[in-house]
């Protein structure tokens, strides 16, 4: 069956089982997901679920029973796999409801023996809420955020994000205008929105980029006067006073998404951290498309490979990489905290051996948070207990490391925080767990020998009862010096004493001893006993595994308790683990890369001397090409409290044009983001806005040219961009018109020059612009140098003082194998109009070179080419007026024409 097959809510008729009426009741309680319904070992999914689940998942679909005369589709999954085919659903977007049994079938039987085990839905699956260690990427952050509004306000609207496997809270105000950079910049995996919100047509273009990552939900889990009432109760505090201040929209966005937090996690409560307020300027702005043209942590193509934060990651952990990809993404704007960055940096490049060591120790740091969040929600197991001990256990051992060295104050702070750390949590979970762990608690096992003396006697009576047997058998001969008696074992009697009939005596005779020894059973040449100790026993034996486990779950489920008891300060060391991470990652990269230390100020200096492009540069050395040509740059003021300059940037393409732009943005926001930068030397006064505009593209679903979006994007630049701003364009103009394109180019850069008065490269190949340089004092132009060679163009990729005069483009066009005949036309038709031979009269132009006229036709013959020499020789051009050079030149072309087709 290939069609879906629809269900109507308002026609649902009682299936005939009872457990499809059960099915059917919780389906229509979760319209939107797709329900995995628990039937004993396999999660089964009905009717619409099951046709998109096994389309997506690559499974049968089947069928089971009857609706409304109509097959019921059906597929189901393994339950010990379902994270796999979860993981899958997930990467296409859809939301799952996993419905599990909730009281033990034996229970249900007790009812009636038609009675349906009791279910219900103990977990709504969402893109931006999965916890599982399977279904997320180790150093990738999986977000959700909310989106909160208040009209009116000055800032209307609010984000407020949450990593639920990490506890991670952040909440920030925004604007319309900005709103679509800052939740690209998060990049949140699902966007809870106010329903009024998403349907606003205002806001249509916001949510039509995002596509299926925005998810409508019901105001009333938004509303802003419930906010504070939610959010304490969340929390489990009185007042919001300790929390900090927080605008209406804010207070929306955080009680949104606590309130989803609550419906997807069920009766569990993930430990987030208090929401952290993020101040709207202290990061660089970055607009989407120059997010997307300078390819921050994916290409364009959506690789991570080639992009910056693959060429520049040296973490060992995954909380490490997460936090250098938050740092990359929003660099800061505060020249003392960069510094404070750099600072810790520099401090692990002097420190070389120190910095070796720690790298060497954090790689055997789990992830402590990920490990709590899953034990916190009741999803975590052993394994989890086991990676808490190790961490708590590691970090305590980095903190007395790096106490041997005087640390600047980022690193001082991180060494803090491991020092906070209560040493009873690692005691406890050393003391308790076994060095090798089970995946699931289920299995047992993972408490280790002599920790509890109760569930050492069970394990030895599950494992060992034959020994224990024959020890009690050894003492009770040696009691009653009978050598012959023995403890046996059958289905009827179960464990008892044998003796023959003429020892019986020993175990009778005595009031004591008949009170101890309980007779059993007499044959004919033996007797046999029980004692209370040995029925005990058999008990014990009976049900030691069974006790065993449920002494380990109770152990397990106290251990947990003790770990999320402490939840924030295991948080807070996971903090400073990544902090350090991050650190001497940074120092790896440039020592191992020649990186530098860049000089950030609240200047608006703009000077890299030396400077590369750290992914060009790295491929280029992967194969083996030619070193990567270092270029400098220098925006700077020529005098204090001017404004900074910009650069028109001529030159032929694959010049290098394009990379001379990108790497002066990237090494921008590395400085910014408080790493070393690909530079002899750099010189950075803060930018608080990144403008880049490299590359073409359409967007056609919008009904927007590639000439549409550049203006688009040009626009966005030019209303934007303040004084402190660095803008990167390259090819404004390009996509129409010659005149027009120049036109719009040259008022580009003249209102960069008189408005936005930022810093700005302006790469082009309207020449007629470098005229602009006389009239605009803060204007420099500056070129890609070539060498021509024996009539072959040569690309040094050296930026140089000066303009180009022309672009080189037929020689490139040869270069990427256009057929000869087309590149001499080419040639041909660039001569004319380089001479001035169109004028505007294109159809000259047409009528003197037919097509491929130039290139098919043979070289002339040598008596043609002497006779143009004569009549060449025998004018003196210093003697002619205008008029006569003119018609010495019609006459040269009449005799070219003549003498060309009198050879033919």
């Amino acid at each position: 069956m290939n069609a879906q097959i629809p269900i109507d809510k308002t026609s649902i008729q009682p299936a005939a089982t009872p457990m499809m009426e059960q099915y059917h009741a919780i389906k229509a309680a979760n319209p939107d997901s797709l329900l995995f319904y628990r039937m004993g070992d396999f999660y089964e999914l009905f009717f619409n679920d099951a046709v998109i689940a096994a389309g997506v998942l690559g499974i049968a679909l089947t069928k089971r029973g009857k609706h409304l005369g109509e097959d019921i589709p059906m597929c189901g999954v393994p339950m010990h796999a379902a994270d796999d085919y979860l993981s899958k659903l997930i990467g296409r977007g859809h939301r799952v409801a996993v419905c599990d049994q909730i009281e033990d079938p034996a229970e249900a039987k007790k009812r009636g023996s038609k009675s349906v085990v009791a279910r219900d839905v103990v977990r709504l699956v969402t893109p931006g809420t999965i916890t599982e260690e399977k279904l997320l990427a180790p150093g990738e952050a999986s977000y959700l955020m909310a989106l909160g509004r208040a009209k009116g306000a000055d800032a209307p609207f609010a984000l407020a994000w949450i990593d639920i496997s990490t506890g991670a809270f952040t909440v920030m105000d925004t604007t319309g205008d900005r709103l679509l950079a800052d939740i690209l910049r998060i990049e949140p995996r699902e966007l809870i929105v106010p329903e009024p919100v998403f349907y606003d047509p205002e806001l249509k273009p916001v949510f039509d980029v995002l596509g299926r990552v925005a998810n409508p939900q019901p105001a009333s889990q938004f509303d802003g006067a419930a906010a504070e009432g939610r959010i304490t109760r969340y929390y489990d505090v009185a007042t919001l006073d300790g929390f900090g201040s927080f605008s209406r929209p804010a207070l929306s966005a955080i009680a949104g998404a606590i309130a989803y937090v609550e419906k997807t996690q069920k009766a569990e409560r993930p430990p987030l951290a208090r929401p952290c307020r993020e101040d709207g300027g202290a990061a660089v702005f970055i607009d989407p498309a120059t997010r997307g043209s300078l390819e921050l942590t994916r290409t364009q193509s959506g690789s991570r490979d080639g992009s910056l934060i693959a060429a520049i990651d040296r973490t060992v952990t995954g909380a490490g990489a997460r936090l250098l990809a938050e740092r990359l993404t929003a660099p800061l704007t505060d020249a003392n905290a960069i510094n404070a960055r750099l600072d810790s940096v520099s401090f692990f490049c002097a420190e070389g051996r120190l910095a070796e060591t720690l790298r060497l120790a954090l790689r055997d740091v789990p992830d402590l948070m990920r490990a709590l969040t899953r034990l916190a929600l009741h999803r975590g197991g052993p394994r989890d207990l086991g990676a808490i001990g190790s961490g708590l256990k590691a970090a305590q051992a980095i903190a007395d490391l790096m106490n041997q060295a005087t640390l600047p104050a980022e690193l001082q702070a991180a060494v803090h925080g491991l020092q906070a750390l209560p040493s009873i949590v690692a005691d406890s979970l050393a003391a308790a767990l076994d060095d090798s762990l089970p995946l699931l608690k289920r299995d047992g096992g993972f408490i280790s020998k002599t920790h509890h003396a109760e569930l050492d006697e069970m394990r030895a009576l599950a494992t060992e009862s034959r020994q224990v047997i024959a020890a009690m058998e050894r003492d009770l001969c040696e009691e009653t010096g009978i050598r012959a008696l023995k403890i046996r074992h059958n289905n009827v009697l179960g464990y008892y004493i044998e003796v023959s009939a003429g020892n019986s005596d020993a175990l009778t005779n005595t009031p004591e001893a008949k009170a101890r020894f309980i007779h059993r059973q007499t044959m004919a040449n033996a007797m046999r006993f029980t004692t209370t100790e040995l029925a005990g026993l058999e008990t014990k034996i009976a049900n030691a595994a069974d006790r065993a486990l449920t002494i380990e779950l109770g152990l397990f489920d106290a251990l947990v308790a003790l770990v999320v008891e402490h939840a924030e300060a295991i948080r807070q060391a996971a903090s400073a683990l990544a902090v350090l991470d991050v650190s001497a990652a940074l120092a790896a990269l440039a020592a191992s890369e020649s990186y530098n230390r860049p000089h950030v100020d609240d200047s608006l200096d703009f000077c890299i001397e030396g400077g590369r492009h750290p992914v060009v540069e790295q491929a280029l050395r992967r194969q083996n090409a030619p070193a990567f040509v270092m270029n400098d740059c220098d925006l700077s003021p020529e005098k204090s409290g001017q404004a900074g300059k910009i650069w028109l940037l001529t030159g032929p393409n694959m010049g290098g044009k394009s990379t001379f732009l990108r790497q002066n943005a990237l090494i921008t926001l590395m400085a910014q983001m408080g790493a070393f930068v690909p530079a002899r030397s750099a010189r950075i006064g803060v930018v608080d806005r990144l403008f880049s505009r490299v590359g073409a593209s359409d967007d056609l679903a919008r009904g927007r040219s590639t000439f549409m979006v550049e203006m688009v994007e040009t626009a966005a630049i030019l209303n934007q961009a303040g004084s402190r701003a660095l803008v990167i364009l390259d090819e404004i103009g390009r996509g129409t018109a010659t005149f027009d394109g120049l036109s719009i180019a040259w008022a580009a850069v003249e209102y960069l020059h008189e408005k936005n008065r930022c810093r700005a490269l302006f790469a082009t190949h309207f020449h007629e612009m470098t005229a602009l340089a006389q009239k605009l004092p803060r204007l420099a132009n500056v070129t890609m140098r070539v060498k021509e060679w024996d009539g072959e163009v040569v690309f040094l990729h050296e930026v140089g003082k000066g303009a180009a005069d022309r672009s080189y483009g037929v020689q490139v066009a040869r270069l990427a194998g256009l057929p000869k005949s087309v590149v001499e036309r080419a040639r041909a038709v660039l001569a004319q109009l380089e001479a001035g031979a169109t004028s505007g009269k294109a159809t000259k132009l047409v009528d003197d070179l037919p097509l491929f006229s130039a290139a098919l036709r043979e070289p002339p013959k040598p008596a043609a080419v002497d006779a143009l020499r004569e009549a060449m020789g025998a004018i003196n051009p210093d003697d002619l007026s205008p008029r006569e050079a003119l018609e010495a030149l019609y006459r040269l072309k009449g005799l070219a024409g003549e003498k060309l087709a009198g050879e033919k």
